[in-house]
Order: structure tokens, then sequence, then C-alpha cells
């Protein structure tokens, strides 16, 4: 679990970072772009960045199935559960156990829906319109980010089911701060 967990935080991570970078320097490069210096600006409008936005539009889709199911193992969806804490302990478990089941059976129906499209959609010639790879590739991140969240659904699932307890985001809490030497 613990190389899973990792893959999916390095995962989201570089392609938050990466596609940081490429907004910025898209971003200068349409500045820039716009000095009425002929040796900068003809440069510049002979650089193509075109295929950025829609690249960082890929991206920004696949940090968004990866991140659900980060969001699941860490438990930082965003719940109502005001009615479900005044409910009696036991039927509070069984409805915590039917929600938890019910996100595993539609993430699994989304992912399996997913992987027939790319299947599909693998089987044809169908590129990007900027950066030329095949839309199979691109539509991937539907199969893989479900089957994911499916499976962290199932994870917390477990736990509940044997301890009781979900997973708690506490906001307030920064990881590594204990080891300063100020915070105290």
């Amino acid at each position: 679990m613990k190389y899973l967990n990792r893959l999916e935080e390095s995962l989201i991570t570089s392609l938050m970072i990466s596609a940081t970078c490429i907004i910025f320097i898209a971003v200068l490069h349409r500045f820039a772009s716009t000095i009425p210096v002929p040796f900068i600006q003809d440069p510049l409008l002979a650089l193509n960045l075109s295929w950025a936005q829609e690249l960082c539009v890929f991206m920004f889709v696949w940090m968004a199935k990866f991140g659900a199911a980060y969001g699941v193992r860490e438990g930082i969806h965003v719940g109502v559960d005001v009615l479900l804490n005044r409910l009696h302990p036991k039927n509070r478990q069984k409805l915590i156990l039917f929600g938890l089941c019910g996100g595993m059976l539609f993430t699994a129906t989304v992912g399996t829906l997913g992987a027939m499209f790319v299947w599909g959609i693998a089987h044809t010639d169908q590129i990007s319109e900027e950066i030329h790879i095949p839309m199979w590739l691109i539509y991937l991140c539907i199969p893989l980010g479900s089957y994911l969240m499916c499976f962290r659904f199932f994870e917390v699932a477990i736990v509940f089911f044997r301890t009781g307890d979900l997973p708690h985001h506490d906001i307030a809490h920064v990881e590594g701060l204990e080891n300063y030497e100020g915070a105290k």
C-alpha cells in the first residue's frame, strides 16, 4: 500500500508542478510576444506554444481523477454528516458502510464504462488537436482513476468495519511541522 500511496502522491504532485510551469511559460511567452522589439518579438512569435493550453487541460483532468481517489483515502472529501452524527451508533455504522459500498459501486461502474470507452476509442485513429497524441491515452484516466477510487472506498470500508474509524483530515495540522524546533 505504501508504494501505491507514494505513486498516487507523486503522480498528482508531478502533474501539478508540470502544469503550473507550462502555464507560467505560456503566459510569459504571450506577454513577451507583445514587446515591440524586433529581435525579441520575432523569435517569440515564431515559437508555437498553442499546445500548452490543451496539455494543461488534460493534465488537470488526470489530477482531478487521481485527486478524488486521494481525497477518499485521506478523508478530505466534502461531506454533510450533521444528520449522520445524530443517529444511534449502530444505525450510523450501517449508513456509513452503505455509503462506502455505494461509492464502490458507483466508481466501479464509472471505471468499467470508462474502460469500455477507452477500449473502443483505442481502435480508432483519433488524436488530440494540438499535441497529437492518441485520445485513448488521455481518456485512460477515467478507468484508472475510477478503479483507484473504488479501491480507496474499499480500503476505507474495511478499516471502518474493523475499527469504526474513518479517515479524518485535520486542517490545522501541517505535515513536518512537528520536527521544526520552533513549533511546540
